[in-house]
């Protein structure tokens, strides 16, 4: 099962994946991870990036396809892979879709989890305070301002993909407010559905 989660910052999409891929017995691949592993690795693509990061630029999606065509090469996606962070663009998504195609596979279903930003921005809030209480580190785009950017970039740049993926009926969308285990049997019952047809 390939599967991309899609919604703000925020809206659970780490919660969720975490529990697919213990379910799934598929990997998460977060795409800040799989850069880094690649530039440790020291594999092309990985160089190519470590010289754009070390330059302070951002590492353009041909590269980013790169290190994913890399990753999903690799045994432990044989079975399917859960993609976080990418595709966050609509030239993003169509080079996924390219990229896909030449291997001989193929998205099952992308899930949007459904929020409400007002109510985001307090779980955000929450969720420094929850931390700070436990003598965690909390992290430093936890705040409310920090937010407010990041979702202008999510509606800017990658909310457009909603449309994107409603057209290649590949969308399906699941309430992100409702309780994480409430969220998680939504996405149970698409996922068996999407297996079912």
């Amino acid at each position: 099962m390939n599967l991309i989660l899609l919604g703000p910052p925020g809206a659970g999409k780490g919660t969720q994946s975490e529990v697919l891929c213990k379910k799934l017995g598929i990997p998460q691949l977060s795409t800040g991870d799989m850069l880094r592993a690649a530039v440790k690795a020291g594999t092309p693509v990985g160089l190519k990036a470590k010289e754009i990061m070390a330059a302070g630029g951002l590492v353009p999606d041909e590269v980013v396809v790169g290190i994913i065509a890399d990753r999903i090469s690799e045994p432990d996606c044989a079975k399917g892979f859960i993609l976080d962070g990418f595709p966050r663009t609509l030239p993003q998504a169509a080079a996924l879709d390219k990229l896909l195609k030449s291997k001989k596979k193929k998205l099952d279903c992308v899930i949007e989890l459904k929020v409400d930003d007002k109510i985001l921005a307090d779980r955000i809030e929450n969720r420094a305070r929850e931390t700070l209480a436990a003598g965690g580190t909390v992290r430093a785009d936890d705040n409310a301002e920090a937010l407010k950017t990041r979702l202008m970039a999510y509606y800017r740049e990658t909310a457009p993909l909603t449309g994107y993926y409603f057209a290649h009926e590949l969308l399906r969308t699941v309430d992100g407010m409702a309780p994480i285990t409430d969220v998680t049997r939504q996405i149970d019952e698409i996922l068996a559905a999407v297996e079912a047809s």
